[in-house]
This record gives C-alpha cells, sequence and structure tokens, in this order.
C-alpha cells in the first residue's frame, strides 16, 4: 500500500483527505501538533513543525511515499502575527529540510498554499499567472512559503496548490460561512457581519480533497495549480440560500468591528490548468454544500 503523510491530519481539511485517501485504498500516517487517538486506519504522531528534529526522527521512521502538507495557521484573522510566519514559513522548511535529511525522497509532496495569495487580483477568472498581491499577513507568508519551496525543487517533488476558499460540515465557526450557517440554524434573531459585498468562489471541501488525491496521483512536479470552483458568489447570494435552506429569515447588521478595511473585494479562480491534468472534477453546488452544513449533527 501506499503511505500518505498527512500534516495538520486533525484539521478541518485533513479530516476529510483522510477520508478520501483511506477509501482510495492509502495507508495513512497523520501528524499533528496536539494529541491524537490512534486508530486501526491510521497511525498519528504529535509533533510541532517546529521540533526539527522530531520531523527528522519521524520522517526517517516512516519513509512515506507521499507528503501532503496541510498544517498551517489558516485563518486570515489570526492574532498572532508571529505565529503566522514561524509556522506558515519555518514549519515548511523544517518538513522540507527533515524530508531529504530522512534519506527517503517520496514521490510526491503536496503544499497547501492559498489562492489570497492573489490580493485583488484585476482579472477574473484568477489564474496560476496572475500577479501575486497579497494583502493580509496570512498571505504574506503563504507566498513566502512558495519562494522559499523552490529552493528545494532540485532535490524534491513539489507540486503547490491555491486553494479558493472552500468549506463543509466540521468547519470551525471562526470561519464566515459555517459562522453563518450556524445563525441560521439557532435561529438567532439578529446576524452581525462585516463587508456585505464581498465576491468568492467557494468550494465543496471534499470536492477539494478529491482534486489533491487526484494530483497526488497524476504524480506532478514543480507546478502550482489553483484548486477552484470558477463560480462565484456574493455575501448575499448566501444569505438568501440560507434563508430558503432554513426559512429563517435574521436581521443582518453591518459590524464596523468585522469590516477589514484591507479586504479582497473579489476573488474567483480559473481551474483551468489542474482541469488538463486531473480531468474536470464535479463542481457541487453551493446551496448544496449549504444544505449539508445546515443539517449535519455533530
Amino acid at each position: 500500500m501506499t503511505t500518505v503523510l498527512i500534516t495538520g491530519i486533525n484539521g478541518f481539511t485533513g479530516c476529510y483527505l483522510a477520508e478520501e485517501l483511506r477509501s482510495a485504498g492509502y495507508s495513512l500516517v497523520g501528524l499533528s501538533s496536539t494529541e491524537t487517538i490512534q486508530n486501526a486506519s491510521s497511525v498519528n504522531y504529535v509533533c510541532n513543525l517546529l521540533d526539527h528534529e522530531k520531523l527528522i526522527d519521524i520522517l526517517t521512521e516512516v519513509k512515506p511515499d507521499v507528503v501532503v502538507h496541510l498544517a498551517a495557521v489558516a485563518f486570515v484573522a489570526h492574532g498572532d502575527v508571529e505565529a503566522i510566519y514561524h509556522t506558515n514559513v519555518v514549519g515548511t522548511r523544517n518538513l522540507l529540510d527533515a524530508i531529504i535529511k530522512s534519506q527517503h525522497i517520496p514521490r510526491s509532496v503536496l503544499l497547501a498554499s492559498s489562492a489570497n495569495i492573489y490580493g485583488n487580483a484585476l482579472i477574473e477568472p484568477i489564474d496560476e499567472k496572475a500577479s501575486a498581491a497579497p494583502a493580509n499577513d496570512y498571505a504574506v507568508s503563504k507566498l513566502s512559503m512558495e519562494y522559499m519551496a523552490r529552493l528545494w525543487l532540485d532535490r524534491l517533488p513539489i507540486t503547490v496548490v491555491r486553494p479558493f476558499n472552500y468549506t463543509g460540515a466540521g468547519q470551525s465557526l471562526n470561519f464566515l460561512i459555517p459562522k453563518i450557517v450556524d445563525h441560521f440554524k439557532r435561529r438567532a434573531p439578529i446576524l452581525e457581519l462585516g463587508n456585505l459585498d464581498v465576491v468568492r468562489d467557494f468550494s465543496d471541501v471534499r470536492s477539494v480533497t478529491q482534486c489533491y488525491r487526484l494530483l497526488i496521483e497524476s504524480r506532478t512536479q514543480g507546478e502550482v495549480f489553483n484548486v477552484c470552483s470558477g463560480q462565484g458568489h456574493s455575501l448575499l447570494d448566501v444569505l438568501q440560500m440560507m434563508r430558503e435552506i432554513s426559512g429563517h429569515h435574521p436581521e443582518i447588521k453591518v459590524n464596523p468591528a468585522f469590516v477589514r478595511a484591507n479586504e479582497v473585494h473579489r476573488l474567483v479562480g480559473s481551474s483551468a490548468k489542474l482541469d488538463a491534468v486531473i480531468g474536470k472534477v464535479p463542481v457541487i453546488p453551493l446551496k448544496n454544500t449549504l444544505q449539508w452544513m445546515f443539517s449535519h449533527r455533530l
């Protein structure tokens, strides 16, 4: 069996990717910064990405055929800027160096960046040739990670993915869509939001993880791929869908504390390059994803 090491396996994306790969017959090894419960279908290690020596020990022991690097500070408004850069840049560098020092080169190393690196792009849909214009520390950290990873391209089969916004059942309420769905679930009378005029390319996490699996199997290297639906939805669209799903009509208020001065107003991607490599993965309509999230019980 092909062994895949997933960093951040306990995270939102990691859980869904583990299920996607497990269903496809892969053997899984998880890396997490918090305690995990070992089970029959995966072996889990607790290790902070900043612990370079422990990373080397784990990679030397596991000798994975594939590494998928998801672990990151992934919340744009995360308050600890130092943690964003340490985890997303230094932590990734530690991982790549540990792979080399383990003296076992995987056949694929997939690094998760972010479409946030594009900022307020002047073209739409945004393809991989668009100029980077990061508008927050999270985006800068992801772009810095990409540049750092280029130093390893002659030694490791690295593929970088730039996922646009995606969501699904189980995502933290820190994120916008789960927050909105939660308010409708609770039938809260008032919903306070920030910028209402933003447009995003929302995907379903299950589609995103399917794309990751197919990229692993395509054995690409040295390439960057957008992962997106190619469809833009405004926040007002999302609110209307939730009204239709729930039958609830809360009062919508703009809270100035939630308005970001450097907000990226439109972020809609092109998946043409990815489609040419893995084929067209069917897009799950956003309303279907919202219905799944609304009906989901923990």
